[in-house]
């Protein structure tokens, strides 16, 4: 028979505190590739296809699955960037049916700009995500650990819309 265990607590306020810092940093690159004259939208395509560049052949399937959008909804976003010279698609060499996106050296650009501008953007604000990631998922000794931590944004409040 198995034995039932109590449910564990939940902190709630540091749950909703890593969801915050998520949120503030997906908002930040948002407004960085609105500002780079792309929609976010196709950063995050952009960025799924240099992505999988020699480990899988960027089909617009697998685009699909990594953006978590309908395949239907990957093509009109490759059909945007294609219409701008950012990608290009062609047929799977092994099997004509799928379509495999390429980028190119225009969405290369706009790409290498927004994603070192994340990775600096991380390395500044990121320790009070992985804070509370790290209370959340390090157990009692890490909650006791970092409580002391303070909880309040490092991050600069963004504009609003």
């Amino acid at each position: 028979m198995r034995r039932i265990e109590a449910p564990r607590a939940v902190d709630y306020r540091t749950l909703a505190e890593l969801r915050y810092y998520i949120r503030r940093f997906l908002r930040a690159r948002e407004v960085a590739a609105r500002a780079a004259g792309v929609e976010p939208q196709h950063y995050l395509l952009l960025l799924q296809i240099k992505g999988l560049e020699g480990n899988h052949p960027p089909t617009v399937g697998a685009l699909a699955e990594r953006l978590q959008l309908r395949h239907h909804t990957v093509v009109e976003l490759v059909d945007r960037l294609a219409a701008r010279g950012m990608v290009a698609r062609r047929r799977a060499p092994a099997d004509r049916r799928r379509v495999v996106v390429d980028l190119r050296p225009a969405g290369d650009a706009v790409l290498r700009k927004l994603a070192l501008y994340s990775v600096e953007e991380l390395r500044t604000e990121g320790p009070a995500l992985v804070v509370a990631l790290t209370r959340l998922i390090g157990g009692p000794k890490a909650l006791h650990r970092t409580r002391s931590a303070p909880t309040a944004s490092p991050w600069p409040r963004p504009a609003r819309r």
